[in-house]
């Protein structure tokens, strides 16, 4: 599947749609953002399950502030609505399709398990 633009009016509506979702927040005046994005669009090619999602951080402040986006290029992966991994700098190929791959096999029973325990403690 090839990438999509993320704004604050699809996020919501990605995430709650898709098991696996990746976001690449970056911006045009990046230079490891550019050469980021290609290997971001050749990996989202090889996992069509998933969305490969990119936030332009200049046209969405907004966005990239709630998520306390502090540098990019900056990865996040969501998975059945739970951010897994967050990570400022590119990858490599190799790196970026290992991290998919961990993604996609994550047994996240014990993860919704321990969310549930955490919000029944707050309570």
């Amino acid at each position: 599947m090839p990438t999509v633009a993320v704004t604050a009016e699809n996020l919501e509506t990605l995430i709650e749609a898709n098991d696996l979702v990746l976001l690449d927040f970056w911006a045009e005046w990046c230079g490891p953002c550019r050469s980021f994005g290609p290997v971001f669009e050749t990996i989202s090619e090889e996992f069509p399950n998933a969305v490969f999602g990119k936030i332009d951080t200049e046209d969405q402040q907004a966005l990239a502030a709630s998520f306390a986006i502090q540098s990019i290029p900056t990865l996040m992966v969501i998975r059945e609505q739970v951010v897994i991994f967050s990570q400022a700098g590119a990858l490599p190929e190799g790196a970026l399709r290992d991290l998919v791959t961990q993604a996609v096999n994550l047994d996240m029973t014990p993860i919704h398990e321990e969310i549930a325990q955490v919000a029944g403690n707050e309570e």
